[in-house]
């Protein structure tokens, strides 16, 4: 299934998406996306919906972030080598894990805001997993098993912010609209195998990032059996697993976004983006 919400800001209907590219309204069997309602039990019961038996949405409604919030929304850092590389940093031994404010979330399709006294705003193209059920010393062999589905993520970036000022990334990865998710989310019976996803993200038509989940240091298994040894993962849990080289920082001279830049990216499969940059109001 290819689960979304539709409708003005604020007003989102759960939907899903049919084989023919129509919106279906699922607003009479859930209230909404998040926490439990993604839980893998809640999708069993949505798969005996019939679609057909679905209103079809009309028109051409807004696509808002695929889940209303996330109990957590994690990231996972310098999980490419090559991006780990232009970062001037040493590839992990272990997953870096950091958090992104859950108020960061925003639709796919929505403006991006460069916060209040940013200088380096930059971008990220990701593969997103969300947790399906509690997970707890998962082993790697069974970590799939506690995927709901997949998604795909820009986790923008305030450089200067994370690196420049004192305490943890989270201050640089968590302005309102830095957590674009969506548009769909797609179940994981859906995808053969998320670690061969090709991804990319384009500015203003020129390709920055171009590459493919293959090239992850730590694969989404490993993501999610390395967590689960620290923390207990929840339904509706959003795991940004990193970004591949091509980010604004890392290119020479280095290049950060600003007002009028216009992003899209995609993760086959996983549906398209795109983001009008702009000015933070006032």
């Amino acid at each position: 299934m290819k689960l979304l919400r539709y409708g003005p800001k604020g007003q989102e209907k759960p939907g899903l998406l049919d084989a023919d590219g129509a919106i279906r309204d699922l607003s009479g069997h859930v209230s909404d996306f998040a926490g439990g309602s993604v839980s893998l039990q809640a999708l069993d019961a949505l798969r005996a919906i019939d679609p057909a038996d679905l209103k079809i949405v009309q028109g051409d409604p807004r696509i808002g972030s695929c889940l209303a919030w996330a109990p957590n929304f994690f990231c996972i850092g310098l999980n490419y080598a090559k991006h780990a590389a232009e970062s001037g940093m040493a590839e992990p031994d272990e997953p870096v894990i950091f958090s992104k404010a859950s108020s960061a979330l925003s639709g796919p399709y929505d403006n991006v805001i460069i916060p209040k006294g940013s200088i380096k705003a930059d971008w990220e193209v990701e593969l997103g997993i969300i947790i399906g059920k509690h997970a707890e010393h998962v082993s790697v062999d069974d970590a799939l098993s506690y995927v709901a589905g997949y998604c795909t993520i820009n986790d923008v970036s305030e450089r200067a912010f994370q690196l420049e000022r004192s305490g943890q990334w989270i201050k640089g990865k968590s302005a309102p609209t830095y957590g674009p998710v969506g548009p769909w989310l797609v179940t994981a019976d859906e995808v053969e195998d998320p670690n061969a996803l090709p991804l990319s993200l384009a500015l203003n038509g020129q390709t920055m990032q171009d590459s493919n989940t293959s090239d992850l240091i730590f694969n989404v298994q490993e993501i999610i059996s390395s967590m689960s040894s620290y923390m207990a993962l929840s339904p509706g849990d959003i795991i940004a697993t990193g970004t591949p080289e091509g980010v604004g920082m890392g290119q020479k001279p280095q290049r950060f976004l600003k007002p009028g830049d216009v992003m899209e990216l995609q993760v086959q499969g996983l549906g398209h983006q795109r983001q009008d940059v702009v000015a933070y109001p006032g």
